[in-house]
C-alpha cells in the first residue's frame, strides 16, 4: 500500500502468470515498486538509471556526429519536428498557433480516431503518457477497482496513471479472463483496454466489442490505450478506428507507426469526458504547448494507411533475416520481430559463461542496444522508453528507405550478431556493465 500525490491510499495488484507468447511459454509479472512487466536490475534498477544510460547514449550520437559518422533512426518512433514548408515564423506563438489551428487539428484529429463531432472532442497532450495520466484523472474514482484487458499487459503507463489517481488496478488478459474478473467485483469504475500491447499481440475486434459492451453493461467507463494500435488496427487489421469501438475515451500518440510526428498525445472521446481532461491536463502542466499544432495538422493531415503497411512489410523483410542468422529464439508477431531479454542473455551466457552473474535481461537488452548505437550508429527503441516498456529488443516498424540506406536487412541483422557477441565479452563485471551503459 502507498499513498499517491493526492494523499489516495493505492493498492497495486501484482501478478506473476505463465503466458504463451510466440509458441513460448514466459513468465510476467508488474512490479509493486516500478510499474514494469519485468524486474529491474542491479544496474538499471530504477528510472534515475535508464536517464543515465540516456545520457549516455546521447554521448555517442555527440561523438558520432561530431566525426562525421553516420546516424539511423530505427526505433520504429518518430519524433522530429515536422512543419508546413510555407510556415510563417510569425505564427509560432501559443497563443496565434491557438488561435488559428485549434479547428483544423479538431477536425483532423476527430477523423483519425473515427470520432463523431456532435459527440466527441479532442485534446492534445505533451506525450501519450499525459493523455493517459489526464483520461485516468477524471475517470477513475478514488479506491475503485480499474480493471485492464490486453492481449499480454497494460503498459506502465497505465499501471502508473491507474495508481497515480487513486485506483486498483487488476491486470487481465483477453476476454474471458476480464469477464471473469468483472463478473467478481461490483466496485469497477474503468476499464481499460489495449488493443495492441506493449509485446505487439493484438485483440480480435470480436473480443474489442465484446470488451466494450460487457463494461458498459456493468456501468464502466472505457478507456482505450490505443497507442500505436489506432493505426495498426484499421490499416492491418481491418479495425474499426479508436472511438469507432465505442469507446468512451481513447489515447494515441502521434510519433508511432504511420505518422511523422512530433511527440505528443492525442485524446479523444466523449465531450464532457475530453473536458474535463483537458482542464486537468491544464492544471498538471501536461496540455501540448499551441506553437506545436503546426507540426500536429501537419502529421494528421498527411497521414496515410499505406504507409504502416510499408513499415510492417520492411520489418517482415528484416525479422526474416535476423532469424536465419541468430535461430528460432527469435520471435516473430504479424508487425514485429522480439528478440525477448532473456535469449539475448542466454545466448551471451553461450558466448561467454563469465557473464556477471546477476545481470538482468533488462540489462542484457541494454548493452546489445548500446553497442548498436555506438558501432552502427543504429538507434533502436530502446531507448525511448524511460524505462522501456519490455525488456525484449524490439525490431518493429522499419522504414524502407533507412534499411536501403544502411545496405540492406542482412547488414541491420549481422550488427545485431556482432552487438550480442560483443555485450557478452563486455559484461564480465558490474563495474564493466556501468562502464558500457552510463560512461567511465
Amino acid at each position: 500500500m502507498i499513498s499517491n500525490a493526492y494523499g489516495h491510499k493505492v493498492e497495486l495488484v501484482s501478478r506473476g502468470e505463465k503466458r504463451l507468447t510466440g509458441g513460448m511459454e514466459k513468465e510476467t509479472h508488474t512490479s509493486t515498486t516500478t510499474g514494469l512487466p519485468y524486474s529491474p536490475g542491479a544496474v538499471l534498477s530504477d528510472t534515475q538509471d535508464h536517464l543515465r544510460k540516456l545520457a549516455h547514449a546521447w554521448r555517442h550520437i555527440r561523438r558520432r556526429r561530431e566525426e562525421g559518422l553516420a546516424l539511423y533512426n530505427l526505433s520504429g518512433l518518430e519524433r522530429g519536428l515536422r512543419t508546413p514548408e510555407t510556415l510563417d515564423d510569425w505564427v509560432l506563438d501559443d497563443e496565434w498557433s491557438g488561435a488559428l489551428y485549434s479547428p483544423r487539428i479538431r477536425a483532423l484529429g476527430l477523423d483519425h480516431l473515427g470520432g463523431d463531432p456532435d459527440s466527441h472532442d479532442i485534446v492534445v497532450t505533451n506525450r501519450l503518457t499525459a493523455a493517459l495520466y489526464a483520461a485516468f484523472q477524471v475517470t477513475v474514482e478514488p479506491g475503485s477497482t480499474v480493471i485492464g484487458v490486453s492481449p499480454s499487459y497494460s503498459h506502465p503507463a497505465v499501471v502508473r496513471g491507474v495508481r497515480d489517481a487513486g485506483g486498483r488496478l487488476i491486470e487481465t488478459v483477453g476476454v474471458e479472463e476480464f469477464e471473469r474478473e468483472l463478473e467478481r467485483r461490483d466496485d469497477v469504475t474503468v476499464v481499460v483496454v489495449t488493443r495492441l500491447a506493449v509485446t505487439y499481440d493484438a485483440l480480435s475486434t470480436t473480443d474489442l466489442e465484446r470488451i466494450v459492451q460487457r463494461a458498459h453493461e456493468a456501468g464502466a467507463v472505457v478507456v482505450a490505450d490505443d497507442a500505436g494500435g489506432a493505426r495498426v488496427g484499421p490499416a492491418i487489421l481491418d479495425q474499426p478506428r479508436t472511438l469507432a469501438l465505442g469507446v468512451d475515451l481513447g489515447a494515441t500518440g502521434l510519433d508511432k507507426y504511420g505518422v511523422c510526428g512530433p511527440r505528443v498525445g492525442l485524446l479523444g472521446g466523449r465531450s464532457d469526458l475530453v473536458a474535463a481532461a483537458r482542464a486537468r491536463a491544464f492544471e498538471l502542466g501536461s496540455e501540448c504547448r499551441p506553437v506545436l499544432y503546426p507540426a500536429v495538422e501537419k502529421c494528421l493531415s498527411g497521414y496515410r494507411p499505406q504507409r504502416v503497411r510499408d513499415l510492417v512489410d520492411s520489418t517482415r523483410v528484416v525479422g526474416r533475416r535476423l532469424l536465419e542468422r541468430l535461430g528460432d529464439w527469435v520471435e516473430e508477431t504479424p508487425f514485429i520481430t522480439r528478440l525477448p531479454g532473456d535469449r539475448i542473455l542466454a545466448r551471451m551466457r553461450d558466448q561467454n559463461p563469465d557473464i556477471q552473474p546477476d545481470l538482468a535481461p533488462i540489462e542484457a537488452t541494454a548493452l546489445v542496444a548500446m553497442n548498436m548505437l555506438a558501432d552502427n550508429g543504429f538507434l533502436t527503441v530502446h531507448f525511448a522508453g524511460l524505462p522501456p516498456g519490455t525488456d525484449a529488443l524490439l525490431i518493429k516498424f522499419l522504414p524502407p528507405e533507412t534499411i536501403a540506406e544502411i545496405g540492406g536487412a542482412d547488414v541491420f541483422a549481422e550488427a545485431v550478431d556482432t552487438a550480442v557477441t560483443r555485450a557478452s565479452r563486455q559484461a564480465v563485471s558490474r563495474e564493466a556493465v556501468q562502464e558500457v551503459l552510463f560512461g567511465p
